[in-house]
């Protein structure tokens, strides 16, 4: 995706799509707020940052960024993930409202109320360096054993993650269930068996759980965890306390169903005898 910039300020659908030209800019990417997505920005060279606050949610992970890049003093806020459509960059400049600031944003001005776009704009006069942040500690993917499986099981911190040697896996994220500018073909990279995603609260146009009817369509059975029940970016608390939210029409004619417990769910899909298609 082509990170598409106006007056200094680059917008993009995913925290995980930056390239050379984020080193010293200011950037809405439509990610979630937590520490993942601030922590890969900041990483990219961002130096002030708008995400999704993701419905908040458990231990107020959804805007757990925030604090993060308070360390570094890069300002960061989160809109209200009612305002706009998480994952869709263009929105969340157009739309979103500023719910959360970090002290290094309200430092600069910014306030809940505000406009994303000129929340990006105040970050312009902060005059903050670039940083180079140490690595997050724990693994970000995750191969885990379950017994009977008879196929892989692989935990990931992020969507990005997932690759083409996951063909036929069961993937456990913690990424949002949100498409890039709500294109189909972003709702997974391989053709997994079955895809685990965090609700974010669901949000403007019920874009939070946007991918689970696009990997229907190829086939894959898929379902959101509440944001209330896992760390949003954390795909082993996706996995270990999340409770399914929804689940698309594949998964349910697998036995998967709202409120069962994520680990239930993975357990299902990896046991799965089942031989369907997927593109």
């Amino acid at each position: 995706m082509r990170a598409l910039q106006r007056d200094r300020v680059l917008i993009l659908n995913s925290a995980t799509k930056f390239g050379p030209e984020a080193v010293g800019a200011v950037a809405i990417a439509a990610s979630h707020g937590g520490i993942y997505a601030a922590h890969v920005s900041v990483a990219a060279g961002v130096v002030g940052l708008v995400l999704n606050d993701a419905g908040v949610g458990l231990d107020r992970a959804g805007v757990g960024g925030l604090a993060y890049l308070d360390q570094f003093g890069i300002p960061c806020a989160a809109i209200d993930h009612c305002s706009a459509r998480i994952g869709d960059g263009d929105d969340c400049a157009r739309r979103g409202m500023i719910s959360y600031v970090n002290d290094a944003a309200a430092r600069v001005g910014i306030r809940p109320g505000m406009r994303a776009l000129e929340a990006a704009e105040c970050m312009l006069s902060s005059g903050i360096a670039p940083v180079n942040p140490p690595p997050l500690a724990g693994e970000t993917r995750q191969l885990i054993a379950i017994d009977g499986a008879i196929r892989p099981v692989w935990i990931v911190d992020s969507n990005s993650l997932v690759g083409p040697e996951d063909q036929g896996a069961v993937v456990v994220t913690g990424s949002h269930g949100g498409l890039l500018g709500g294109r189909p073909e972003t709702a997974v990279k391989a053709a997994v068996f079955a895809a685990v995603y965090n609700d974010a609260g669901v949000g403007a146009d019920r874009a939070g759980i946007s991918r689970l009817p696009a990997l229907d369509a190829r086939g894959i059975a898929a379902a959101t965890v509440t944001t209330f029940s896992a760390h949003v970016g954390s795909g082993r608390s996706t996995y270990e306390t999340g409770i399914l939210s929804f689940v698309n029409e594949t998964a349910a004619l697998l036995g998967a169903r709202a409120g069962m417990p994520a680990r239930e769910f993975v357990t299902l899909m990896a046991q799965s005898t089942s031989i369907r298609r997927t593109s």
